[in-house]
């Protein structure tokens, strides 16, 4: 049972079950024909028998030699008298009837049913007046028609079993190389990456071989990002973690004095902050590659929402000494209007961080297509730093020493974001300085 549950097994099967069928139907359709070609025949040699005896003289048709006998085979034969008297071997098939109709009509071609047996006859009249009637009973025919049944019969076994040796043959054929590609595809399952496919035959299993290899290099790269997220997760943990350890242990220890606790306190909060904002970034990247994050669509005035921005980032701005214009006319668009608010945030969070005293960040908002800009007055990026802004930590790992970073997940947030609010976010550089991020959305949002 386990073997024909393999594809050789049942490649088997079904190749023997075809030529099994195909076998059955070729036997009975030649069966049939032979069957059908060997009454025919018979037939046509008792037309041809009986032409030639009603030819003979009348002084010969009694006493056929041994040549004639031999060349009727199983045909038998019966002679009429003008006056309707039968002698012959084949009299006891001709009756009174059947003689006078060889008589009046001088051909007849007929068939009897003698003692469950049918009979071909054929009849035919002389010159001299009588008439002549050989016959043959079918079953002779049948003997001929049993024999061919035999040779074909022989034929289509030996067809049966090179079917089967085929079947096997090419189960094997087929299912070498698929074992082979289910065993790479457990060694991937078990960890390994790299692992060698090599090229196979028919084209579909080479196919799946190649959506093999394909998909081990995805995972590679995949894998290979995760290791270094998470060794970015654990290097940015790691740095508040070890402040509020210090001054942990310090306070602990009375190493803190009096006049310093409230300083300290207030780093305290800061870097508990900063882990809190990671901590939610991280929750927050991992609701949007969620299948069952929702989009809650309704009208937005984006004049509007983008007023309640200048709000809410105008006290920052003036701590920071940086300037914060908006630009938007009056556009109304159906999408949630929280979640496009989080993505402007977001950007401006990361606009100010880079823009120095004295700069300004721009908002400005356009119609057909809606479109949100933020340019900050920072340094702006390089062609190369455009090409991956919003991959997770790439650009924080490249600045981090040069300049302020977060936590690296802002940029990849909002991207996701938008998208899943079936819109596009690109970035590029403002002229002058500055780098501009563009969000431009549809007319109502995506699902979820």
């Amino acid at each position: 049972m386990t073997w024909l549950r393999s594809l050789g097994g049942r490649i088997t099967l079904v190749t023997v079950a075809v030529a099994v069928l195909a076998v059955l139907v070729t036997g009975l359709i030649s069966l049939q024909l032979v069957r059908a070609s060997t009454l025919g025949d018979g037939k046509a040699q008792l037309v041809a028998q009986a032409d030639v005896l009603a030819k003979l003289p009348e002084t010969r048709r009694d006493t056929l030699g041994a040549r004639e006998q031999a060349a009727l085979g199983d045909t038998q034969v019966a002679f009429i008298t003008p006056t309707g008297e039968v002698t012959g071997d084949a009299a006891e098939y001709v009756g009174p009837a059947l003689a006078q109709r060889v008589l009046r009509q001088g051909r007849v071609s007929t068939s009897e049913r003698v003692q469950g047996a049918t009979v071909l006859i054929e009849g035919r009249s002389t010159r001299a007046g009588g008439g002549v009637v050989v016959a043959r009973t079918q079953n002779s025919l049948d003997a001929a028609t049993r024999d061919s049944a035999r040779r074909i019969g022989l034929a289509l076994v030996i067809g049966v079993a090179v079917a089967i040796l085929a079947g096997v043959l090419l189960g094997r054929w087929l299912a070498r190389p698929l074992v082979k590609v289910a065993a790479t595809a457990r060694r991937m399952a078990a960890g390994e990456r790299g692992l060698p496919t090599p090229v196979h035959k028919p084209a579909e299993i080479a196919d799946v071989s190649d959506a093999l290899a394909t998909l081990d290099s995805a995972l590679t790269t995949s894998e290979g990002r995760q290791r270094e997220f998470l060794l970015s997760i654990s290097h940015e943990l790691r740095t508040p973690l070890t402040a509020v350890r210090g001054y942990g242990e310090a306070m602990t220890d009375g190493l803190v004095k009096e006049a310093d606790i409230a300083g300290v306190g207030a780093t305290l909060v800061a870097e508990t902050e900063r882990l809190d904002r990671f901590v939610a970034d991280l929750l927050e990247l991992a609701r949007l590659e969620a299948d069952d994050f929702v989009i809650h669509p309704q009208p937005v005035d984006v004049g509007e929402l983008l007023g309640q921005v200048h709000d809410a980032w105008q006290g920052r701005c003036s701590t920071l000494g940086v300037t914060m214009t908006v630009s938007a006319p009056a556009i109304t668009i159906t999408t949630d209007g929280r979640r496009v608010r989080q993505v402007i945030d977001g950007l401006v969070e990361n606009a100010l961080r880079v823009s120095p005293a004295g700069s300004t960040v721009t908002i400005m908002a356009a119609d057909h297509p809606a479109t949100i800009e933020v340019t900050d007055g920072g340094p702006g990026l390089t062609g190369d730093d455009l090409a991956v802004a919003f991959d997770r930590g790439v650009l924080r790992d490249r600045y981090r020493d040069e300049r302020p970073v977060g936590t690296g997940l802002g940029l990849s947030i909002a991207s996701r974001l938008v998208t899943r609010l079936g819109g596009t976010i690109g970035a590029t550089n403002a002229p002058g300085a500055g780098a501009r991020f563009t969000v431009t959305l549809p007319s109502a949002a995506g699902g979820s």
